[in-house]
C-alpha cells in the first residue's frame, strides 16, 4: 500500500488555454476578450461586416432599421465577428477589431468637423 504525502501540493495544469473556436458558429465557448462594444462595428457597420464575414450586419443599409442594427451591431458584433471568421488567435482578433474602431472613430470625427468647419465657412463666405 503506497501512502501519498499530504504535504505534497497536487498536480496542477497551468496552461488551461481555451480551444480556438472562432469561424466555428455558435455553441462554442467564448474566449476572454471578445465579448464587448464595438465601436468599429457601430460606426461603419456595413462595411465592418463584410470585412468580418457577418453578413447578417448588412441589414445595416435598410433605412430606419440600419440605426438599430447599428446598436445591435455595437453590441453583438464582436462575438458575432468571433464565430463567423477563422482567427488565428485572440491577439490577432482584438489587434484587427482594435484597428476597426480606430478607423470608425477617426472617420466620424473627421466627417464632424468638416461639418462645423462648413456650418462656419459657407455663411461666412457668402455674406
Amino acid at each position: 500500500m503506497s501512502e501519498s504525502n499530504v504535504y505534497t501540493a497536487p498536480d496542477a495544469n497551468l496552461h488551461t488555454e481555451i480551444e480556438n473556436n472562432s469561424g466555428m458558429g455558435k455553441g462554442h465557448p467564448l474566449p476572454d476578450g471578445v465579448k464587448g462594444w464595438s465601436w468599429g462595428a457601430f460606426l461603419l457597420n456595413w462595411i465592418w461586416s463584410i470585412g468580418n464575414s457577418t453578413w447578417i450586419g448588412l441589414i445595416a443599409l435598410i433605412p430606419y432599421i440600419g440605426f438599430v442594427m447599428a446598436i445591435v451591431l455595437g453590441i453583438k458584433g464582436r462575438e458575432w465577428a468571433w464565430q463567423n471568421k477563422k482567427w488565428e488567435s485572440v491577439e490577432e482578433f482584438q489587434r484587427v477589431q482594435k484597428k476597426w474602431s480606430f478607423w470608425g472613430v477617426l472617420i466620424v470625427l473627421g466627417f464632424f468637423l468638416i461639418g462645423i468647419l462648413a456650418a462656419i465657412l459657407i455663411p461666412m463666405l457668402a455674406a
